[in-house]
């Protein structure tokens, strides 16, 4: 037996290409709508597949006509003897064979069935599942365009509304399919991991800031030295390596006078060793760099010399400090250039100055790095908090 199916936009069209293929003898087993999937699937028709059959020995053979053999005289010799098949065993031997029949037909037939009932089942799942997602679809569809709107990059907007589509929810209406959508963006951004001091620390904790010029490194430093310093009274030493710029060295030594910290200005590695057994006692050094366009490979190899050097020092800790405000694809090639520069987490500033905060999600889905802190204005330290996962998912759909 031959089986086949076949695809039509209407159930008439599916229907005449088995006439056209398997002729008139064909027999139509099953008709079914197939729906398109996937969220832009209102833009596509239903298709019609049709299921048929076709016995493979449809006409009887015709008999072969043999010619008469010529009549040859033979020497006549004793008869042989040919054994002769009973009339019981040949009823026998058809009965057997009948029975083989019988039961490759039984065989057959359970198969089919079993299949036309694993196809229903299929069927119903696919009918409820495609109603559920029908429900659900209006919703998934304005959070979409909630996150474009907040620039998110399609591509990642686009996952995760096809990883909710593909969910199976006992109640697919609004506040469920909301509740989704967020735990799923809450578990995309992972945890927060911000700078932890040890009580009684051996070593004073390393940490470096780098990033690109005008993104407000030296601010946010004064902001964590203030914390560090002010809510949990510890050791706090500033270094920088900022050279290139003035205003910058004097705008730290200004922080580093309010606080009561010591400020040191390094121009080599073997200044850094220095200032490492100069403030051995400290809790924590914070090191602000040069800001530079991470297309200047001179002043990026410098920076990766520093952090060779506290990395042979100890317990040290990498940040990259970018600016909410800059375009999406200037942020992944800032990010690519200090690739690198492995296990560095990241530090957005100025989410005051935007009212999109896609790029936060999009860097993080982007590179993989954990973001740390966020900052949203120029008061020291008040202007900065550990990264609220909660808030900014909020913001990303719609809320305040």
């Amino acid at each position: 037996m031959i089986i086949k199916k076949f695809q039509g936009k209407t159930e008439t069209e599916a229907v005449n290409k088995v006439k056209e293929e398997m002729g008139n003898e064909a027999v139509v087993m099953n008709i079914k709508k197939i729906r398109p999937s996937g969220i832009f699937r209102f833009f596509k028709g239903i298709t019609y597949e049709v299921t048929a059959a076709l016995e493979e020995n449809s006409q009887e053979e015709e008999p072969v006509v043999r010619e008469r053999e010529p009549v040859v005289k033979k020497v006549r010799t004793a008869p042989v003897q040919k054994a002769e098949i009973l009339p019981e065993e040949k009823k026998e031997e058809e009965q057997e064979t009948l029975k083989d029949r019988l039961d490759a037909l039984q065989l057959m037939l359970e198969k089919r069935l079993g299949d036309e009932e694993e196809q229903k089942q299929e069927q119903d799942l696919k009918e409820q599942q495609r109603q559920e997602a029908e429900k659900r679809l209006p919703v998934l569809r304005i959070l979409y365009q909630i996150m474009l709107d907040n620039e998110v990059n399609e591509v990642y907007a686009n996952q995760i509304i096809d990883e909710i589509e593909k969910m199976e929810m006992k109640n697919p209406e609004l506040e469920q399919v909301l509740s989704t959508v967020y735990q799923k963006m809450i578990l995309k951004f992972g945890p927060t991991r911000v700078i932890e001091l040890e009580d009684h620390p051996r070593k004073p904790k390393v940490v470096f800031f780098f990033g690109p010029t005008g993104v407000g490194k030296t601010t946010t430093i004064a902001k964590i030295a203030s914390k560090f310093k002010v809510e949990q009274g510890r050791k706090v030493a500033l270094l920088t390596s900022d050279t290139y710029r003035i205003a910058a060295v004097e705008q730290l030594r200004t922080y580093a006078n309010i606080l009561e910290a010591p400020l040191t200005i390094i121009y080599s590695a073997e200044d850094l060793n220095k200032a490492f057994e100069r403030f051995s006692d400290a809790d924590v050094i914070l090191i602000d760099t040069a800001g530079h366009s991470h297309k200047n490979e001179q002043q990026k190899q410098e920076l990766i010399e520093l952090l060779k050097c506290a990395n042979d020092y100890g317990d040290v800790e990498n940040y990259l400090v970018l600016s909410a405000t800059t375009k999406f694809k200037d942020l992944k090639s800032i990010v690519d250039a200090y690739r690198e520069l492995s296990g560095f987490k990241v530090i957005f500033t100025k989410l005051d100055e935007t009212s999109a905060y896609g790029n936060l999600l999009n860097i993080k889905l982007y590179a993989g790095v954990d973001i740390a802190y966020t900052t949203n204005g120029q008061n020291v330290p008040d202007d900065m908090q550990m990264f609220d996962t909660q808030q900014v998912v909020k913001q990303l759909l719609g809320g305040r």
